[in-house]
């Protein structure tokens, strides 16, 4: 059980970001027409279709989607695979659950890449249907939080409007930014080092490693060491 729930964890958020992405493709309107408020400016949904990664960031290949696809996968498989590692480390609750996110959403877009392009119907763009690990990932999340313009005096940019966040993103792409973002953030309580380690297992095994260290003797009687012995002789012995 103590494998099964971290996996479960992704279990639960791949299905509420296939959910999510069933109910954009079979209710909303392709493209930005189709929008739909939620909390004024602040938090909107669309439905738009990005054939790149993370964020609507997109490569301009012929081939470059096959090869995402398939790293996708190999990643997913590897995350898993070190995901169940840590759990038999007995890594920190906190950096499990946050590898069991970034899993969810490495496996969530690739749901839609390896079969959307092959197996949806119906509200998509003209030949937005792809072969197989060509399918092309549903975004709807929008939050334009702060828009303005830069000040005039700063260099490069000065002048140009700025709009923050201006990508358009999944479930899939929020999960996989929220557990790398927790794990920087808390690396010292999720990373312990190397020294904190060995004294934890120092003290799981009963060890003091700061206690003499002992030895046995030919008869199998433990004896304090050598260096304990000298110490010993020299105060029942003093020059």
């Amino acid at each position: 059980m103590k494998y099964f729930r971290y996996y479960l964890i992704a279990i639960i958020v791949i299905i509420i970001d296939q959910v999510t992405k069933l109910l954009v493709f079979n209710n909303m309107e392709l493209g930005y027409g189709g929008q739909i408020s939620v909390v004024g400016d602040w938090f909107k949904l669309y439905y738009v279709l990005n054939p790149g990664i993370a964020f609507g960031i997109n490569f301009e290949s012929e081939y470059s989607k096959f090869f995402l696809t398939v790293f996708r996968l190999i990643a997913s498989f590897g995350i898993g695979y070190y995901l169940l590692v840590k759990i038999k480390d007995k890594a920190h609750t906190g950096l499990l659950i946050c590898i069991s996110l970034i899993l969810a959403g490495a496996v969530g877009n690739v749901v839609d890449s390896v079969f959307y392009g092959v197996f949806l119907e119906g509200n998509v763009i003209d030949n937005a249907f792809t072969p197989w690990f060509h399918g092309q990932v549903i975004d709807m999340l929008y939050f334009p939080l702060i828009e303005g313009t830069i000040p005039t005096w700063m260099p490069l940019w000065g002048g140009e409007h700025f709009l923050f966040f201006s990508a358009i993103f999944n479930i899939a792409d929020s999960s996989i930014f929220l557990g790398v973002v927790t794990i920087l953030i808390f690396q010292k309580n999720f990373l312990p080092k190397e020294d904190e380690k060995q004294e934890e297992e120092y003290k799981l095994e009963g060890f003091n490693p700061e206690s003499p260290s002992e030895e046995v003797n030919d008869s199998g009687n433990i004896t304090p060491n050598s260096v304990s012995r000298e110490e010993g002789d020299l105060k029942n012995n003093p020059e």
